[in-house]
């Protein structure tokens, strides 16, 4: 198992555990109470160095169980591992057509999604040459990965760090 998967799967006490939390006010516009406790949790894990912030709620362990999930997401989504083609995630999120299917609210989703992204990263980007290392079309790895924003987001940054035009959805 790797470490972004350990990170990943842990639990929520654990996972804090490795974290620096700083509880804020978060300023903005908001009701009366907003800006009179310190609702709004900073969450960086050390081992990684991520950093995520949630303050929408005037509730500190709501901001908190946000923060965290957050978090995972960014384990997910911002730290890149060598590429494994044949890995269990990716095999688990196609469809008996071999293309990628999985929805964001399965848990496959985000662990197939990291292994994609170590796969464009290692093709510096290249859509057409991560769809080929991965045995799908351009069309259905496009499609796969714009269905989240956040994600859609990440494979445009690792565009843009190899001097690549972003990909329009």
């Amino acid at each position: 198992m790797s470490r972004r998967q350990q990170w990943a799967e842990l639990e929520d006490e654990r996972l804090l555990a490795q974290c620096e939390v700083d509880t804020y006010r978060a300023s903005g516009p908001g009701g009366q109470k907003r800006n009179k406790t310190s609702s709004a949790v900073r969450l960086r894990h050390l081992p990684s160095g991520l950093i995520v912030i949630a303050e929408e709620s005037r509730s500190q362990h709501e901001n908190k169980a946000r923060a965290l999930r957050r978090l995972r997401q960014a384990i997910w989504l911002e730290l890149r591992e060598p590429v494994e083609i044949e890995h269990p995630a990716l095999t688990a999120a196609r469809d008996i057509d071999g293309r990628f299917a999985v929805t964001l609210r399965d848990p496959r989703y985000l662990p197939a999604v990291a292994r994609i992204l170590d796969v464009l990263e290692s093709t510096q980007s290249a859509v057409r040459e991560a769809a080929e290392k991965l045995g799908t079309t351009t069309g259905n790895l496009v499609h796969f990965l714009e269905a989240d924003d956040r994600v859609w987001r990440a494979v445009n940054g690792l565009r843009a760090r190899h001097h690549k035009s972003p990909l329009q959805s």
